[in-house]
């Protein structure tokens, strides 16, 4: 049976004083966040503002439960949901498959790397015709403008993270006798894990971004659907409450990435 040491005296108190510190940011975020709707409300009950331009928290929960009771809630909460997922999970994965390979060919990388950098600056938004010509007024565009906001990121930074490895320890393997796969496996990877993760959450706001500016462009539903929607005939509370729900399913989101890399973490430890 495995016997785990007991932890000092010194090491136990280390360990609450930690707890408590995250207990008392948690409560400090959500204490902030719901002052800040209470003064939104405030002010919005007492007309210091005009409800129907900056909306309220009680006009924003009203409107949600109006679209629940519809049954378009959680429709076009799924859309945009499974647009950005697929849209985040191909940029991610194209994007470090590319990495790889520029940094597995330096010819390669030298003769491609000034067009990323063009495509990177180009304002995607100009490319939204081209993509309704070529992939129609579905999904299918909104997916591809995702991964195309995305994808530049994922290569660039881990391309950079890679290039970046150490070149005292890719020489000390290579007088090893160690072989480009071997190096990359075993040294250039685990370098670039800090830039991965990075990359993983940069990318996470890059996909909600993606997939509402393709709803923005050609879109029958979604959430950002329900914002052009709601501009076009006024309804200012359906846009808050389209941006909230934005605002929810990108935390929860960023959330699950930070999980990832705890999960991660400790696996390293082990």
């Amino acid at each position: 049976m495995k016997h785990t040491k007991p932890c000092s005296a010194e090491h136990a108190r280390f360990l609450r004083r930690r707890r408590r510190n995250i207990g008392l940011i948690w409560a400090c975020r959500i204490g902030l966040f719901a002052a800040l709707l209470g003064v939104w409300e405030l002010v919005a009950a007492l007309g210091w503002v005009d409800p129907f331009i900056t909306s309220s928290p009680s006009r924003i929960a009203g409107t949600i439960a109006s679209l629940y009771r519809e049954g378009t809630l959680f429709y076009h909460i799924g859309v945009t949901l499974w647009e950005t997922l697929a849209g985040f999970a191909l940029a991610v994965i194209v994007g470090f498959a590319v990495a790889l390979l520029l940094w597995w060919s330096d010819t390669l990388r030298k003769i491609v790397e000034p067009y990323i950098v063009v495509l990177n600056a180009l304002p995607k938004i100009a490319l939204g015709p081209l993509i309704i010509i070529w992939f129609g007024t579905g999904s299918k565009a909104i997916v591809f403008m995702t991964v195309l906001v995305g994808l530049i990121v994922a290569i660039m930074h881990v391309l950079t993270a890679l290039i970046e490895t150490d070149c005292n320890k890719i020489l000390l393997m290579r007088s090893m006798g160690a072989n480009k796969a071997q190096i990359l496996w075993k040294l250039a990877l685990p370098s670039a894990y800090p830039s991965i993760i990075s990359m993983l959450k940069i990318n996470v706001g890059m996909a909600w971004i993606g997939s509402i500016m393709g709803e923005y462009i050609v879109s029958r539903a979604g959430l950002g659907y329900l914002i052009v929607y709601g501009g076009q005939v006024f309804k200012l509370d359906l846009v808050m409450s389209a941006t909230f729900l934005l605002c929810l399913l990108a935390a929860g989101m960023y959330f699950l990435v930070v999980l990832l890399e705890k999960v991660l973490v400790k696996n390293t430890q082990r």
